[in-house]
């Protein structure tokens, strides 16, 4: 047996019983076959190209009439040595480190600290593009979470789980259904391509967790013909994200109860959606459906460690509630989107002095 073979071995990706000759195509009939998912290479890369459209021709002059804008920021003044240091060593030097700084640069020490201050400032994500990639992916989350929505409302299977698997694996698959999957593995493979170029967020070793567990799941679910239950997982995640990235717009936008109005009906909504019905849609839907085998394993471990993020996620939402809304402590970012690269500086002038 080939490493190929071995790889594809139905064992491994079936329930006992059930071989790839039970999902075999005909005339009229289509199954999900593995190679269809090499279709979200250039789907990927398409997405990239309409968000980059998208940002520039209707998120960008949108945030300029909602009043969106960038603070102006004082330029830095050309500096090789505390440069190299800023690039090579960090961004916050120590006391020591600044006096030494002071000495092969001829300067003051006030005035090295005010240089790596505005350098500083200068790496920090402007509001405007923190407003565009919001604006994107509520556009996108919401036609995702809607039009998902649409497709499986009237599916039986979607509303009792001892529907979802009957005859399964001989379950043909749904053109819109297919094409759905496609589309969500596609933006995901986006979010990863360009996670280097978008605003760094604290969360940032998270989301890269998250995206590669998404991954994951979308395409063992998709090659195990596990598409039924990989669309309501997938609806619900869409539930919230697109209330989340709402509400990170009214705050760049700078619609402070409005902002946290939205902010509360997203935190409601993801408690119940990622630790409520999560966990039972995963127990009724699927664990309790299969004996053990290789890819229902797979799946299950994953599937954990999404729910471990969104525990850990869940924890930073009600912390924010707490120390922000109902406490009235200094606003910052919803959830992912308090940015490590936008401390305040009496942060910065403590981190000098440790």
């Amino acid at each position: 047996m080939g490493l190929s073979e071995r790889f594809w071995y139905h064992k491994y990706w079936l329930p006992p019983g059930a071989t790839w000759e039970d999902m075999k195509d005909s005339a009229d009939i289509h199954y999900p076959q593995p190679q269809d998912l090499l279709l979200c290479i250039p789907g990927a890369l398409l997405l990239i190209v309409v968000r980059c459209i998208f940002e520039r021709t209707v998120a960008l002059p949108l945030g300029r009439r909602l009043g969106v804008s960038d603070k102006l920021r004082p330029k830095v003044q050309p500096n090789a040595t505390l440069e190299g240091f800023y690039v090579l060593l960090g961004r916050t030097p120590k006391e020591g480190d600044l006096v030494s700084l002071a000495k092969q640069s001829d300067l003051p020490v006030k005035k090295v600290e005010t240089w790596f201050r505005h350098r500083r400032a200068q790496d920090r994500p402007r509001l405007m593009k923190k407003f565009c990639e919001a604006s994107w992916r509520f556009t996108f989350y919401f036609t995702s979470f809607f039009s998902g929505l649409a497709l499986l409302y009237d599916k039986p299977w979607f509303w009792d789980h001892t529907v979802c698997w009957l005859r399964f694996p001989q379950q043909p698959l749904l053109p819109s259904l297919g094409w759905f999957y496609l589309l969500e593995l596609s933006f995901y493979c986006s979010l990863v391509a360009t996670l280097p170029f978008d605003v760094k967020r604290k969360d940032f070793k998270e989301q890269i967790i998250h995206h590669i567990a998404t991954i994951t799941l979308i395409f063992v679910s998709y090659c195990a013909n596990l598409v039924r239950f990989g669309m309501i997982v997938m609806l619900v995640h869409d539930a919230s994200d697109y209330i989340l990235e709402l509400a990170k717009m009214l705050h760049y936008m700078k619609r402070k109860r409005v902002c946290e109005a939205v902010f509360i009906v997203f935190a409601v909504v993801f408690i119940i959606s990622r630790l409520v019905l999560f966990p039972l849609i995963t127990y009724y839907y699927f664990v309790t459906k299969f004996e053990l085998f290789l890819i229902s394993c797979v799946i299950n471990t994953f599937l954990m460690i999404l729910q471990l993020l969104h525990i850990f996620w869940s924890y930073l939402i009600i912390q924010m509630i707490f120390s922000v809304i109902l406490h009235g402590a200094k606003r910052k970012d919803a959830r992912s989107e308090t940015e490590e690269s936008d401390r305040s500086e009496p942060e910065d002038q403590a981190k000098n002095k440790e």
